[in-house]
């Protein structure tokens, strides 16, 4: 509050404990009028803005709680995810091993019949002559090159072995096949939809790895699927072309 004085009140005048008035009357606390209210500036500090409400807290004192509380509605956003983070399951391990025992298994039944003519298959000179028929040079090498390939990736798959290579051996035998087939349609019996499900199958052990059911587990090849991945469909892809246009 202002003490009296015998000084003048009258617009520019100034008594003892620095009052004004924007409209020239004399009064008793240091005010502004911004045409809403009044604040009584010397009742509470500069700093008594409330930045919840937008405004000056009028009632001259701020609480003793709110000076101990430091956290903020704005702390929400701040908070970090308690959520488990991903981490690589059981599950994960299951289905490939489940992939690849079909997979190679599969092979490993293809190539018995090429090389050994077992489970009714045309051995290695029933299918010289199939290559030979289908137009391709060194039938009876690219006969052996292909039973051997199928009984070997077949097996390697199985047990999770050098797996990126044997997928990719099964990835590029199913190309040269598709190749020759694709003439007939995609349905089955004449058309390429069994070559093209094993490829599929192939591509997909190629870059997801063996799991860790394998005998490759933490090797180099299982750290970096995706190199290994790619660097062996490189492999598959340049003994394809090799095949189709140089022994054909």
């Amino acid at each position: 509050m202002a003490t009296h004085d015998d000084r003048s009140k009258a617009s520019g005048g100034y008594s003892d404990d620095g009052y004004y008035s924007t409209s020239g009357v004399g009064g008793g606390v240091h005010h502004f009028d911004d045409g809403t209210r009044t604040i009584q500036r010397d009742a509470f500090p500069g700093d008594a803005f409330d930045k919840d409400t937008k405004s000056f807290d009028s009632t001259g004192y701020t609480p003793v709680a709110d000076l101990d509380d430091k956290s903020s509605h704005y702390d929400t956003f701040d908070d970090e995810d308690e959520r488990k983070p991903f981490g690589w399951t059981a599950s994960a391990d299951i289905g490939l091993l489940v992939l690849r025992l079909a997979l190679g298994g599969a092979f490993v039944v293809h190539g018995l019949q090429k090389v050994f003519g077992l489970f009714g298959g045309p051995g290695i000179d029933g299918f010289t002559r199939y290559l030979q028929s289908a137009g391709f040079r060194e039938a009876r090498i690219l006969a052996w090159v292909t039973g051997v390939t199928e009984l070997g990736g077949g097996a390697l798959l199985v047990l999770g072995l050098f797996t990126p290579l044997a997928a990719a051996g099964v990835l590029g035998v199913m190309a040269n096949v598709i190749a020759l087939k694709y003439r007939g349609g995609y349905f089955a019996p004449n058309g390429v939809e069994l070559e093209a499900a094993y490829a599929a199958m192939a591509f997909a052990v190629l870059f997801a790895g063996p799991g860790r059911a394998a005998i490759d587990h933490n090797r180099s090849w299982f750290r970096h699927p995706l190199l290994s991945g790619f660097l062996c469909l490189l492999v598959a892809a340049g003994a394809t072309a090799a095949t189709l246009y140089v022994f054909r």
